[in-house]
C-alpha cells in the first residue's frame, strides 16, 4: 500500500511534454521568439528581441530540455539618456525543466546568464556591462504553445534573475523536426 501511494505521489508531480495530447517519445528541437519582452533593472526598464533554439525530451515522466543558442537583440532602454551598446548570452546551454505549481504548468530554465552593455554620457550605467544570472519559471499556456515569464511567475516557481527586478516576456514555441507543425503542450 505504501509502495501505491508513493508511485501515486511520484504521478502527481509529472509533467511532460506532450504534440497532439500524447507524451513526446524521443527528443524534438524547438525554437521560437519573445513576442515582447521588457527587463527592468533598478531604475531602467529595457525592451529586448529575444530568440532561441532549444532541444526537449521527456525522462522518468519528467520534460527536460536544453536551450542551446539564445540571441538578444535590438534592445532599447526608456530613457534618452541611455542606449544599449551590446547584448549577450553567456555560458549556454541553459537546463530546462517543466514543473505543476498547484494546477498550472511552468517551464523553468535554470542556469541563465546574459549581459547588457549600456551606453550614453548622462546614463547612469553608462558604460557599465550588467550580468544578469539565476533562474526564471515562465507559465506555460498550452492552447497558445507559449511560456510568459512574469512577477506572478517568478513568484509561483521561485526564480529569480539576480539584477533584474522583472522581467515580462512571452516567448512563443515551434517544432522543427518531426512535430513541426503540431502544438507543444505540457502538463
Amino acid at each position: 500500500m505504501a509502495l501505491l501511494a508513493s508511485v501515486a505521489a511520484a504521478n502527481a508531480d509529472a509533467v511532460v511534454w506532450k504534440f497532439e495530447h500524447k507524451a513526446l517519445g524521443g527528443s524534438e528541437s524547438i525554437a521560437g521568439t519573445a513576442v515582447e519582452s521588457s527587463l527592468t533593472a533598478p531604475g531602467l526598464k529595457t525592451a529586448c528581441d529575444f530568440s532561441y533554439g532549444m532541444t526537449i525530451s521527456n525522462s522518468n515522466l519528467k520534460a527536460t530540455g536544453k536551450m542551446n543558442e539564445v540571441a538578444i537583440g535590438n534592445c532599447h532602454t526608456d530613457s534618452k539618456a541611455c542606449t544599449v551598446k551590446s547584448s549577450t548570452a553567456q555560458k549556454l546551454p541553459w537546463s530546462a525543466r517543466g514543473t505543476v505549481v498547484g494546477s498550472t504548468s511552468y517551464v523553468v530554465i535554470e542556469g541563465i546568464k546574459f549581459s547588457i552593455l549600456y551606453a550614453g554620457e548622462e546614463c547612469v550605467l553608462g558604460g557599465t556591462l550588467v550580468v544578469f544570472s539565476g533562474s526564471a519559471g515562465g507559465e506555460y499556456d498550452n492552447t497558445a504553445g507559449t511560456f510568459t515569464f512574469s512577477k506572478a511567475s517568478f513568484l509561483a516557481t521561485g526564480t529569480a534573475i539576480e539584477g533584474l527586478t522583472e522581467w515580462n516576456a512571452t516567448f512563443t514555441t515551434e517544432a522543427l523536426g518531426p512535430h513541426k507543425e503540431q502544438l507543444l503542450e505540457l502538463g
